[in-house]
């Protein structure tokens, strides 16, 4: 379940090019759950009708507050009191000014000051409009007053130059107000819970070209990262893999090799109540890295590599384990539940993720995976093929049920 599951959210939208953007925003709040009301200035319905919202929602739209069919409401009020959260997008210069003064000479403006819900501005306007030193004292009002300001990207604006002032994309948007919220959800079931995620597969250097690795993603760990925070985590991201986005409002720990994994992880064990090592750790490393990079013989011959193994992170965490919830991955190509057993009674794991990487569309850079979990003394529970994002709730809410958010 998502945070916007069923919140009702009031998007502000005023008028500019931008307004089209708010949209896709919309929908995307739609499907993460969220139920979608509308109002809208005068101005902005020259840009986009709202009839096009109250299609998108399934809502009515408020435009004019003294056209109502239903005399017991107040227009402004009722949606003012309906709001868990008001957005403001795009917020243009005009908007901003009149809430920064307590101004309410329409539907929207009058909405805005009714509600007592959070409220979360997303400017949008010409670059010089933004940098004019009445509408910052203007964006330092509303901070002062409580409201969330996002600031805007620099891009290519509407008048063909580049500038500070573009909306910033419906998914950055989303991805800020969702950060946003889960800062004030004191009742998310991970609150307060550091949860550390290992992802990626870590590389062991055979010279500064070349390098042991393996075909992992790092996809899982991201999604476990990703829902970990949405519980309300402070989520550490520690990373062998630089190619995916970051949630946002997760720290980041870059580290290549399984020597700099288990240092990363080992600097915060002490402070985590759940680890999840979904990173896919070499299994050996080179004894000797060259310095410079291999050539071929000329004769030809063939190269031998010596190697030995890295550290067992698992095992070495074990010894040290006070209260901390472990939880490990494996990924089998056969007799996945022996395997998968071994690996849970050995490292003295709370809960095991086991999947065989042999079938269509599990494990590896894929956006699915079907997975088995295995705890101490219960039985194994195997999933539905499903999106990463879904498995990685389904990891967090078993975690949950044996008490893995509950403080020691």
């Amino acid at each position: 379940m998502s945070i916007w599951t069923q919140r009702h959210v009031t998007v502000v939208v005023s008028g500019g090019i931008a307004s089209y953007k708010a949209l896709i925003l919309i929908r995307s709040l739609m499907k993460q759950g969220a139920v979608v009301r509308v109002a809208m200035t005068a101005h902005a319905a020259e840009f986009v009708t709202p009839l096009t919202f109250q299609t998108l929602t399934q809502q009515p739209v408020v435009l004019d507050e003294f056209t109502t069919t239903d005399p017991t409401h107040v227009v402004h009020v009722e949606l003012a009191d309906w709001t868990d959260v008001m957005v403001l997008v795009p917020a243009t210069a005009n908007l901003i000014a009149k809430v920064a003064n307590g101004i309410a000479d329409d539907a929207a403006t009058t909405t805005i000051l009714a509600t007592t819900a959070p409220k979360f501005v997303v400017p949008a306007m010409n670059s010089h409009m933004y940098a004019n030193p009445a509408t910052q004292r203007n964006l330092q009002q509303l901070t002062a007053d409580g409201l969330h300001v996002l600031t805007p990207a620099t891009g290519m604006l509407a008048e063909g130059y580049v500038g500070q002032g573009r909306l910033p994309e419906p998914d950055v948007i989303l991805a800020w107000l969702t950060d946003q919220l889960i800062q004030q959800s004191a009742d998310l079931p991970l609150a307060h819970r550091h949860v550390v995620v290992t992802a990626g597969g870590t590389r062991e250097a055979l010279d500064p070209v070349r390098y042991i690795s393996n075909r992992s993603s790092g996809k899982m760990g991201y999604a476990l990262a990703q829902v970990a925070r949405e519980m309300g985590a402070d989520v550490t991201l520690i990373s062998a893999t630089t190619n995916l986005t970051a949630p946002v409002g997760v720290t980041v720990v870059p580290v290549s090799s399984a020597a700099e994994l288990l240092a990363a992880v080992t600097d915060v064990f002490a402070t985590t109540d759940i680890l999840i090592m979904a990173a896919a750790v070499s299994d050996y490393r080179p004894v000797d890295s060259a310095s410079q990079k291999i050539k071929k013989p000329a004769d030809h011959a063939d190269l031998n590599l010596q190697l030995t193994e890295t550290p067992d992170i698992l095992k070495v965490l074990a010894v040290r384990k006070q209260n901390q919830y472990m939880i490990g991955f494996a990924a089998e190509t056969q007799d996945l539940l022996v395997n998968a057993n071994r690996k849970l009674t050995s490292k003295k794991l709370d809960l095991l993720v086991a999947n065989d990487v042999s079938q269509p569309g599990v494990g590896f850079n894929g956006d699915t995976n079907q997975v088995t979990l295995l705890r101490p003394n219960q039985e194994p529970v195997t999933t539905a093929l499903a999106t990463k994002t879904a498995i990685a709730r389904i990891v967090l809410e078993t975690a949950i049920a044996d008490g893995a958010n509950k403080q020691a």
